[in-house]
């Protein structure tokens, strides 16, 4: 299967990276699209908002990039139909000394996945907040990159810093690198600096911004804390609804992209 790989990607943290990872996963195996997860954030929340524990297991992504076990073999199921996931570890934290000085260090995980015949329409990878290695070799493997932005003051500069780094992937490691899409996550519609804040970033990168607002929500808030996506835990909330429309957002941005590729 030609599987995507979609990267979500912010150098900041706190802005609704791996809850968007983990709610956009959730709901596109909703609709019987096969998805993988893999977590790549040391502080492994994606592998715990999915209701497993990134300890104890044989193998992790960090043994998958370090070349330490096959990508296949790190694969842990969850109760999620059509969800999988390949659990963080702790160990990620030394990954940047770990890999200094290696030979093509940021291709490790590319290798790692094209090696693997995965039979997955879409492999999502939720990245550190921080632009080390790990989110390098995440933008690498990619066909494409999502940004989570909190609806707050400097979101502009922080955004357009990031895109810089994405330009600078595409140009010298993976021409084939898109952005997917940014979306605009804990927005309140009494707040007018969010909606200052969504338009200031729909000014400046237009169509590349999601229409679906992720609103500020304590159902989005309490979910991880039960081990599960928001859409399992309260479907009917404004954040499980928000997700679902993005879902819908992603699919047809992903159709437009995948029909660009093969015209060029």
């Amino acid at each position: 299967m030609n599987q995507r790989i979609i990267s979500v990607v912010n150098q900041k943290g706190g802005v609704g990276k791996t809850t968007t990872a983990v709610n956009l996963a959730t709901a596109l195996a909703a609709v019987r699209k096969k998805i993988l997860i893999i977590d790549l954030d040391p502080q492994g929340n994606a592998t715990t908002s999915v209701g497993l524990s990134h300890r104890g297991r044989n193998a992790s992504s960090y043994d998958v990039i370090t070349g330490q076990a096959k990508l296949a073999d790190s694969i842990v199921w969850t109760k999620i139909p059509n969800l999988s996931l390949v659990p963080a570890s702790r160990d990620m934290l030394g990954i940047d000394q770990v890999l200094a000085g290696e030979p093509g260090n940021q291709f490790f995980l590319k290798k790692a996945l094209s090696t693997g015949a995965l039979d997955y329409d879409y492999v999502l990878i939720d990245c550190p907040p921080s632009v080390g290695l790990l989110t390098v070799n995440a933008l690498v493997a990619s066909s494409a990159v999502i940004t989570p932005v909190q609806c707050e003051y400097l979101a502009l500069e922080g955004v357009a810093d990031l895109v810089k780094t994405i330009e600078s992937v595409k140009r010298t490691l993976n021409p084939a690198l898109e952005i997917q899409g940014i979306v605009m996550t804990m927005y309140d519609g009494r707040n007018r600096l969010s909606e200052m804040v969504v338009n200031d970033i729909r000014n400046h990168f237009e169509k590349k911004v999601y229409d679906t607002l992720i609103p500020r929500s304590i159902k989005i808030s309490e979910a991880p804390s039960h081990g599960k996506p928001v859409l399992l835990y309260d479907l009917e909330s404004r954040g499980a609804q928000a997700y679902i429309s993005l879902a819908r957002e992603f699919l047809n941005r992903e159709k437009a992209l995948v029909a660009r590729a093969a015209n060029i």
